[in-house]
C-alpha cells in the first residue's frame, strides 16, 4: 500500500509529492496531461514568456527617447511561440527529473477514485493510506450563441497562435484578460476589452484598478465596462460580438475573440466518491485540506479560494505535513498576487475597501514612481506604491502598480505576513538608487514623513 497517491502534477501536486517524499512517504503521482499543470504549460510561464517579448518590443519603441536609433524592428510570432514552448519543455523536464530524484513514482493516465483508499488508473488499482486531489482548473466557458465558432478562443488556445491577429476582442477584464490585452497590444493587435462588471479587476484596491484603466487607454486599448456580451456571429470572414452596455447595444468586430471569463474546477476523478462540493462546484475542505471523506485531501484551484500557483504549492506542503503529524497553516492573510500587465500590478493583504468593510481604523501612505530616481532612469515612471496600516501602524496591506511590481511585492509580503509595523520598516535602510525606495517613502508617508514628497497639510 502506498502512503500517498496524488492526482494532478501541477504546482500543487508535484510540490506536495516532493515534500511527501522528503517526509519519507512512498508516493505515486498520477498526471493525465503534462507535468507542471496549467500554470507551466498553459498559464503562468507561457504568458510571462510572451510578456517579456512584449516588454522588449516596447523598449525598442522608446529607444529613440534614450538616444538609441533602431530601424525596421520586426516581430515573429512563430519564433516567439517556439521560444515559449522551449521554456515550457525545459521546465517540465526539470520537474520530471526532480520527481525521479525524490523517488516519486509518476504514472501517466486518467485517475478515478474508487473509495477513500483506492485509485484506479486504466486497468490498475492502487491502494493508498491517503489520497490528495490536486486536479486544478480549466477555462470556464461562456453560455452564449457563437462561443464555439472558429476564431473564438480560450486562454489555452490563444497561446498556440503563430500569427498576431490584426484585431483582438477580449471578453473579461480580470487578470487573464488584461494580461493578454497588454501582451497583444504591444504585439501590434488592435485590442478591445469587454467587462460585465462596473470596473476592471474588481477584486483589487479601487485606486489601483482605476489607475490601470488609465494606463490601458493610454496604450490604445479600448475598454467597455458594465457591458454584457450577448452573442457572437461570423460574417465576411470576420467575427462580430454584440454586447449590451448601460445605455445601448454595441457591436465589436475582431479577427480573434478571447473568452477570458474565469476558470472552473476539474473534478472528474471523484464523481463516485460522495465528496462534498460548494455551490460553485469546488471541493469543500477543512483547515487541514481534508474533505468530508477520511483519507482524502484536496488542494489548489480545485478547492477555490485564491487560485494561484504559489497558493497551491503552499497548500500541498501543508496537506502532506498534516498527514505526517506536522501542524502547518497557510498564511492566507499574506498571499501576494501579481498581474503582468504594463505596468505590472502586485498586491498583498487588505485593500482600502476591505479595511473599511471590516471597520478598521486605518491609515494609508503613498508614493509615486514619478518621484523615484531609479524609475526615472528606466523611463518607467507610471504608477505608485500604496501602503495600508491599522491604527497601531501594523502593515495590513501593500499595493503596487509600476515597474517591477512583481519583484517589489516580496517586501510587502514579509511585512504583512509577520505583522510588522511601519516603524520597523522605516528603520530598514533601502539602497539608493532603487525602486525599493518608493516602498520606504510610501511607508514614511503614513506618518507624513516622506522625504521626497511635499509636506502634508497639518
Amino acid at each position: 500500500m502506498k502512503d500517498l497517491v496524488i492526482i494532478g502534477g501541477g504546482p500543487g501536486g508535484y510540490v506536495a509529492a516532493i515534500r511527501a517524499a522528503q517526509l519519507q512517504m512512498d508516493v505515486t503521482l498520477i498526471e493525465k496531461d503534462a507535468l507542471g499543470g496549467a500554470c507551466l504549460n498553459r498559464g503562468c510561464i507561457p504568458t510571462k514568456a510572451y510578456h517579456y517579448n512584449a516588454k522588449i518590443l516596447h523598449e525598442l519603441e522608446k529607444a529613440k527617447d534614450l538616444g538609441i536609433a533602431i530601424q525596421n524592428v520586426q516581430f515573429d510570432m512563430k519564433q516567439a511561440k517556439d521560444r515559449k514552448d522551449a521554456i515550457v519543455n525545459n521546465l517540465a523536464d526539470g520537474i520530471k527529473k526532480l520527481l525521479g530524484q525524490n523517488r516519486v513514482e509518476v504514472i501517466s493516465g486518467t485517475a478515478e477514485i474508487i473509495d477513500h483508499h483506492q485509485v484506479k488508473v486504466g486497468e490498475s488499482l492502487i491502494d493508498a493510506r491517503n489520497i490528495l486531489i490536486a486536479t486544478g482548473s480549466k477555462p470556464a466557458g461562456l453560455p452564449i450563441a457563437g462561443a464555439d465558432l472558429p476564431g473564438v478562443l480560450n486562454s489555452n488556445e490563444i497561446l498556440e497562435l503563430t500569427d498576431v491577429p490584426q484585431s483582438l476582442a477580449i471578453v473579461g477584464g480580470g487578470v487573464i484578460g488584461l494580461e493578454f490585452a497588454s501582451i497583444f497590444n504591444r504585439f501590434g493587435s488592435k485590442v478591445t476589452v469587454i467587462e460585465s462588471e462596473p470596473r476592471l479587476l474588481n477584486l483589487l484596491d479601487v485606486e489601483i484598478s482605476k489607475r490601470m484603466l488609465v494606463y490601458l487607454k493610454k496604450a490604445g486599448i479600448i475598454v467597455h465596462t458594465d457591458t454584457a456580451v450577448q452573442q457572437i456571429y461570423a460574417a465576411d470572414n470576420r467575427l462580430t460580438l454584440t454586447a449590451r452596455g448601460r445605455k445601448e447595444m454595441c457591436e465589436i468586430e475582431a479577427e480573434v475573440i478571447l473568452l477570458a471569463t474565469g476558470r472552473q474546477p476539474v473534478t472528474d476523478c471523484m464523481i463516485r466518491t460522495g465528496i462534498e462540493l460548494t455551490r460553485r462546484g469546488f471541493i469543500k475542505t477543512d483547515q487541514n485540506f481534508q474533505t468530508n471523506i477520511p483519507g482524502i485531501y484536496a488542494i489548489g484551484d480545485v478547492i477555490g479560494g485564491q487560485m494561484l500557483a504559489h497558493v497551491a504549492s503552499e497548500e500541498g506542503i501543508a496537506a502532506v505535513e498534516h498527514m505526517a503529524g506536522i501542524n502547518t497553516l497557510v498564511p492566507y492573510h499574506a498571499v501576494p498576487s501579481c498581474i503582468f500587465t504594463f505596468p505590472e500590478i502586485a498586491t498583498v493583504g487588505m485593500s482600502e475597501e476591505e479595511a473599511k468593510e471590516q471597520g478598521i481604523d486605518y491609515k494609508t501612505g503613498k508614493f509615486q514612481f514619478a518621484a523615484n530616481g531609479k524609475a526615472m532612469t528606466m523611463a518607467e515612471t507610471d504608477g505608485l506604491v500604496k501602503v495600508i496600516t491599522d491604527q497601531n501602524e501594523t502593515i495590513i496591506g501593500m499595493h503596487i502598480i509600476g515597474p517591477n511590481a512583481s519583484d517589489l511585492i516580496l517586501e510587502g509580503t514579509m511585512a504583512v505576513s509577520n505583522r510588522m509595523t511601519a516603524k520597523e520598516l522605516i528603520g530598514t535602510i533601502h539602497p539608493h538608487p532603487t525602486l525599493g525606495e518608493a516602498l520606504a517613502e510610501a511607508i514614511r508617508d503614513i506618518r507624513g514623513e516622506a522625504v521626497h514628497l511635499a509636506p502634508k497639510c497639518r
